[in-house]
C-alpha cells in the first residue's frame, strides 16, 4: 500500500493538474490523490486563500490574472470567430423600442455591428471603434462623450459619467476582460470600470455580458459587477459546462452562440 501524501504534496499535485487542465473536478482530484472529498476540499480552500485557484461548482479552476490592458488591435485578433457569433447572438436580444448601453471592447464592437438597422432603438456607447466602423447604422446611435482612451479606442472620464447620469436604459450589453464566480466581471482600467458601473447603475432592466470562453476564470484589475448583478451571459460552445451550471445556480441564463452548420 502506498504511503498517503502529506498536504504539501497533495497541493503541489493539484497545482500541477490545474496548470495542464485549467479546470479540475473534485472527484478527479480525489482519484488522483487517493484522498477523501473532505480532504480535497480543504486543500482547495487552502489554495484559494492564497490566490492559486478559484473553487467552482464541483471542483476548481486555475486563477488567471490579467495584469495589463492589450491594445485594441491585439485583442481583436483573439478568438475572432467566437466574438462574431457572440456579437450576433447578443445583438439579437435588442428589441424594438429599447434604449441600450453598450461599452467598449472588441466583443462589444461585434454586438454593435450586428444590431438590426431597421429597429427603432437608441444606443448609447463609449465605443469609438464601432462608431468608425458602423457608418450610418440606421438606428439612433449616441456617443457619450468624454476623454479619449487610445489603448481601448473608447471614451471615459467625468464628462462621460455626467452624460450617462442623464439617461436610463432598459438593457446594458457589456464586453468584459474577465469573469468568475468569486470576482464577478472585471476590466483592466479604472476609467472603463467607472463607465461600466455607471451604465449598470442607470439600467432599469437586463444586464447582459458577452464574452468568449477564454474570459472565464480570468480576473482583471477592476470589478464592474458581481455575478448576482448580471442576468444573461452570451458565450460560445467552448465554455466549460460546469461553469454554465454554476452560473445557472446564480440565476444567470447562459446563451451559447453555436457555429453555423454549412449546408452541402
Amino acid at each position: 500500500m502506498s504511503k498517503p501524501l502529506i498536504p504539501a504534496q497533495r497541493r503541489e499535485k493539484i497545482q500541477e493538474y490545474l496548470a495542464i487542465h485549467q479546470i479540475a473536478r473534485t472527484v478527479d482530484l480525489c482519484n488522483l490523490l487517493d484522498a477523501s472529498e473532505a480532504t480535497v476540499r480543504r486543500d482547495l480552500e487552502w489554495l484559494e486563500q492564497r490566490g492559486v485557484l478559484e473553487r467552482t461548482h464541483g471542483g476548481a479552476m486555475l486563477s488567471q490574472r490579467m495584469v495589463f490592458e492589450q491594445e485594441y488591435q491585439q485583442r481583436a485578433q483573439h478568438h475572432p470567430d467566437e466574438k462574431k457569433r457572440i456579437g450576433e447572438l447578443a445583438a439579437s436580444l435588442i428589441e424594438e423600442g429599447d434604449i441600450v448601453f453598450i461599452n467598449s471592447g472588441t466583443t462589444a464592437t461585434q454586438v454593435l455591428q450586428h444590431v438590426r438597422s431597421d429597429l427603432q432603438i437608441s444606443i448609447f456607447t463609449n465605443n469609438v471603434s464601432a462608431a468608425i466602423e458602423l457608418g450610418e447604422p440606421g438606428f439612433h446611435y449616441h456617443m457619450i462623450g468624454g476623454e479619449f482612451q487610445p489603448r481601448s479606442n473608447s471614451l471615459a472620464g467625468g464628462f462621460a459619467l455626467e452624460n450617462l447620469g442623464q439617461i436610463y436604459a432598459n438593457k446594458t450589453i457589456l464586453g468584459v476582460d474577465g469573469i468568475s464566480l468569486k470576482h464577478g466581471c472585471t476590466v483592466p482600467t479604472k476609467p472603463e470600470a467607472e463607465v461600466v458601473r455607471k451604465m449598470i447603475e442607470r439600467t432599469k432592466g437586463q444586464v447582459i455580458v458577452a464574452a468568449d470562453y477564454s474570459k472565464w476564470g480570468v480576473v482583471s484589475n477592476f470589478q464592474v459587477a458581481a455575478i448576482e448583478e448580471i442576468n444573461r451571459f452570451v458565450t460560445d460552445e467552448k465554455m466549460d459546462p460546469s461553469a454554465i451550471e454554476a452560473l445557472a445556480e446564480h440565476d444567470v441564463e447562459c446563451l451559447i452562440a453555436e457555429p453555423k452548420v454549412i449546408q452541402t
